[in-house]
């Protein structure tokens, strides 16, 4: 039994190594295009969440404007272009959504206790696996200076 194990570890891990990022981040580019596409369409379920926790800008187009720039993030993830100007934007978004346990901190929390999630909080804490998943995609992006070189030896070799 354990040499099969061994065996199938020994296709199936290379094989997620070398795959599991792509995957990942093109599923993630997939969330964020969905989500995105739900706020221009004026269909999302937390346009209300958005706007209290935003209050200081008009709501009417602000969301609209957050849903488009969720899909930029997302299309960018699924294509893998720009990825580190991507990630920046990714993060930032990230980091608004945590903005609702600063502004809003009533509606994240039951009774004011952080351990107690509402269901908008449990909404944005789910981010911190999103947020995970971007750092998992970040790690793959080539050094300029490897890149460069690995460019100058295929180059090379042409």
């Amino acid at each position: 039994m354990t040499s099969l194990i061994a065996r199938i570890d020994a296709v199936l891990v290379p094989w997620l190594r070398s795959w599991s990022p792509r995957i990942l981040r093109v599923v993630l580019g997939l969330v964020f295009v969905w989500f995105g596409a739900l706020k221009v369409f004026g269909v999302t379920p937390v346009f209300d969440l958005v706007a209290s926790t935003v209050y200081w800008v008009d709501p009417d187009w602000f969301v609209p404007a957050l849903g488009v720039a969720e899909i930029l993030i997302g299309v960018g993830l699924i294509g893998g272009w720009l990825l580190r100007w991507v990630l920046l934007a990714f993060v930032a978004q990230m980091i608004g959504t945590a903005l609702v346990f600063v502004t809003l901190p009533e509606v994240a929390f039951q009774d004011g206790n952080p351990l107690k999630l509402t269901v908008e909080g449990e909404f944005v804490i789910k981010n911190l696996v999103l947020l995970a998943a971007g750092l998992v995609v970040g790690s793959t992006i080539e050094p300029k200076r490897v890149a460069a070189e690995r460019g100058a030896r295929q180059a090379a070799d042409l």
